[in-house]
């Protein structure tokens, strides 16, 4: 029983770090974020909300200054202030924030936000359970061997998740008449948008695929739908 400790108790430190993660994303949206009324945007979310065949879509400002998407757990959509900013500003219109709300919609939609969060806790037990058992054979790398195990496995399963949002991002974008067009745009200025500079990183160690590989899966996807 003694030998089988380390992984219990790893286990029972994953399901409590997911605990306090929910609760956590949770206050700090509630704390820092307002419904979204812009009514440019309303028009095209609507158009996206009748395709869907639903009443209405609603998403909030998350009120930080990055640039980003994201989808919480408990369904709700937002987009970052930053992101909000440079719409405003013209860097982006609102097709292309469109696109990104359509992503989002995508990562609720697939289950992918709620899986994340189950997956982020999960990982954390499994590093440190690997970090004990590689600590024996392997004194002071074995952790670090854990969690770079760990993070690559994390990486690749955020990149799946990114190219099935697209997906459905891109067919739902077609369904309202608003098209993959804005979706393949921003992608095109998103690095430039956000600061990011992955193209110097391995596509195995992002967490979301490079641009040209969206591009490309979008473009397959429309051949696919426009074959006869």
């Amino acid at each position: 029983m003694m030998k089988f400790l380390p992984i219990i108790l790893a286990l029972v430190y994953g399901y409590a770090m997911f605990r306090f993660s929910v609760w956590r994303t949770a206050r700090a949206l509630d704390d820092k974020s307002t419904e979204l009324a812009d009514p440019i945007l309303k028009v095209l979310m609507d158009r996206m909300a009748t395709a869907l065949g639903i009443d209405r879509i609603r998403v909030h400002i998350y009120e930080i200054p990055q640039v980003n998407g994201l989808a919480a757990p408990d369904g709700r959509i937002f987009i970052t202030r930053g992101f909000f900013n440079k719409y405003r500003a013209g860097e982006v219109t609102s097709e292309e924030m469109a696109s990104v709300i359509a992503h989002e919609l995508g990562h609720v939609a697939l289950g992918h936000s709620r899986r994340r969060m189950i997956d982020f806790s999960s990982q954390n037990a499994m590093r440190t359970a690997l970090a004990m058992i590689f600590n024996r054979f392997l004194p002071g790398i074995g952790p670090w061997i854990a969690g770079a195990l760990i993070s690559l496995l994390a990486a690749r399963l955020s990149r799946d998740d990114e190219f099935e949002a697209d997906a459905y991002a891109s067919a739902l974008l077609v369904k309202a008449g608003i098209g993959t067009g804005p979706q393949k745009s921003l992608f095109a200025k998103l690095e430039t948008l956000t600061g990011a500079h992955g193209a110097a990183t391995p596509a195995w160690m992002l967490s979301h695929p490079k641009t040209p590989q969206r591009i490309a899966a979008i473009e397959a996807y429309e051949a696919k739908w426009q074959a006869p």
